[in-house]
């Protein structure tokens, strides 16, 4: 069993801007495979979609205890079902990469992100996949980094997000089975 966790932040307010690239992807992620719809589970501080890729049971996790305290979301759930930080792949935006690069480490630091620092503290390892989206454009470096996350992605950024997305699953699926 593999437990893909999309990170980003709950609610309106937040859909749609650049710190939930993690959401967008895990919803392309359970549309394309045909999972089950988007439930909340408490006692994962998230919801949860099933479904099965290449004949492997695969939980979606987008937690929703926001960005900054992922980990206990994500810990929660991969401790529940006995899933190892090995199988446990994470989606999240880079500020450091420009927008629509996307990359794939097998492990690795925080680098600066709230959310995978989280998650290292709550699984006990940096040693989990996961699956970077480059966010960062020529505007980035003009305001304080906090309040560009949040922003909403341009016009001609949400046009380029399909092919993003598409890329993003064939290395999803490169590397994971």
């Amino acid at each position: 069993m593999k437990l893909i966790v999309g990170l980003g932040n709950p609610g309106e307010k937040y859909a749609g801007t650049r710190h939930n690239f993690g959401f967008l992807a895990v919803d392309d992620l359970a549309r394309r495979f045909g999972f089950s719809g988007f439930r909340f589970e408490k006692k994962f501080f998230g919801q949860i979609s099933e479904g099965v890729i290449e004949g492997e049971r695969v939980l979606i996790l987008k937690p929703e205890t926001f960005m900054n305290l992922s980990g206990k979301s994500v810990a929660t759930t991969a401790n529940f079902y006995k899933i190892p930080a090995t199988e446990v792949w994470v989606f999240f935006d880079d500020l450091d990469l420009d927008f629509g690069v996307v990359r794939f480490r097998a492990s690795g630091s925080a680098g600066g992100h709230n959310g995978v620092r989280s998650v290292i503290a709550g699984l006990g390892t940096e040693d989990f996949p996961r699956v970077k989206f480059g966010i960062s454009n020529d505007f980035r470096k003009k305001i304080p980094a906090e309040a560009f996350v949040l922003q909403r992605f341009s016009e001609e950024e949400r046009a380029g997000i399909p092919e993003i997305l598409e890329r993003a699953n064939k290395i999803f699926l490169k590397n994971c089975f």
